[in-house]
């Protein structure tokens, strides 16, 4: 727990002394979402759930992620060629489009509930999994400027897909390895019941 806290407020700042980032347009965004939209729906809030909702996100997470998989370092075959050709001010403008939508609520299984609410609130003391509000806040609003994501409403397979990724090492592309040591402490029931949970948190 002292060396999430330490790495949190190094993170928090280091995002602070962080050079801005390009201004979005947000009106521009919206007529750059149409390609985004047979996954991420018009706007942002993906009718799949194999595919993440885009809608409410920070927008200094979405440039975050975008520069990354246009880089390589989030490795995805899908996304990839999708944002081959974009700039950084398309990443800007798609952003600041989508930070600006409402995501739509999700449900919550409610036999995960309490089980996913132990997680998400206190962690796992035993196996040192730390409480999953401390990065991305008591709502699952997430921290927007340590690039920390929002949670709440979340399609809860998508959300299970990426930890179980971080818990392999699959996706990498979390600071300090933050994501990986703890996903890997997870059991596949507590990935499972704090992905129900947060979906239908708000």
């Amino acid at each position: 727990m002292k060396k999430l806290l330490i790495t949190t407020l190094a993170l928090l700042t280091v995002g602070a002394m962080t050079p801005s980032m390009a201004a979005g347009d947000a009106s521009a965004g919206k007529g750059k979402a149409a390609v985004c939209a047979a996954c991420h729906g018009m706007d942002g809030n993906s009718p799949s759930d194999m595919f993440p909702k885009l809608a409410g996100q920070g927008e200094a997470y979405l440039v975050k992620q975008l520069k990354e998989f246009k880089s390589g370092v989030r490795s995805n075959a899908v996304m990839a060629p999708m944002v081959a050709a974009l700039s950084e001010q398309d990443m800007a403008d798609l952003a600041a489009y989508y930070a600006g939508q409402n995501t739509a609520p999700a449900a919550t299984s409610e036999d995960l509930v309490a089980a996913g609410q132990a997680v998400y609130r206190a962690g796992n003391k035993e196996s040192g999994v730390p409480a999953c509000m401390a990065c991305h806040g008591p709502t699952g609003a997430g921290v927007p400027s340590a690039k920390w994501p929002a949670l709440s409403g979340q399609h809860a397979i998508y959300i299970e897909a990426q930890l179980n990724l971080f818990a392999t090492g699959s996706r990498s592309n979390d600071s300090n390895s933050m994501m990986r040591d703890i996903a890997a402490k997870m059991t596949a029931d507590e990935i499972k019941a704090v992905s129900s949970y947060v979906a239908g948190l708000h």
